[in-house]
């Protein structure tokens, strides 16, 4: 089983959102407090990484999708250069993230680009509260044959995926 996660507000988030409710955290993004764009010192949203670990073990390939990338302003006015698009397997591997592929979008590439490139069996992302909402979410990006191949699991942004089952089987399956 192919698992491709949203990594930016779904299992990691920017340094001090730690100890913040969800509607703090969402203030902070939107008005672009200063830990928002520092990419290098994000950290996981709860276990993320054991949950990951855990689907790992069972025989998943993880797969990571980034919300950055080179082309394009990345949040607020900031253009992530080649370096910055490191930060996202640094913080993996700092994290005991389990190995696995990390996709950032080319120039005019789209989410749903990569994910019609990637095929996973599952897609997990957040709601994009922060940043607009569904139309800013990937499964948004992907027309209706697509959509029927995949699984697609939305959870509330900086929840994290803590709630969802430990066996990779199950995945689906959930209904959320």
């Amino acid at each position: 089983m192919k698992i491709l996660v949203f990594l930016h507000g779904c299992t990691i988030m920017h340094k001090n959102a730690a100890g913040k409710s969800r509607g703090e955290i969402i203030k902070q993004i939107r008005e672009q407090e200063e830990s928002v764009r520092d990419f290098a010192n994000y950290i996981p949203i709860g276990n993320a990484a054991e949950k990951l670990q855990k689907w790992s073990e069972q025989g998943a390939e993880i797969l990571y999708l980034s919300a950055l990338t080179e082309n394009k302003k990345a949040r607020g006015d900031e253009i992530v250069g080649k370096e910055g698009l490191k930060a996202d397997a640094e913080i993996l591997e700092k994290n005991h993230f389990p190995k696995g592929e990390v996709y950032h979008r080319e120039d005019g590439e789209s989410y749903g680009d990569i994910v019609i490139r990637v095929m996973p069996d599952v897609l997990i992302e957040d709601d994009c509260e922060s940043i607009g909402g569904e139309i800013e979410m990937v499964s948004a990006q992907l027309g209706p044959q697509i959509k029927n191949k995949i699984k697609s699991i939305i959870v509330k942004e900086f929840v994290g995926i803590d709630h969802l089952t430990d066996d990779v089987n199950n995945l689906i399956h959930y209904a959320g």
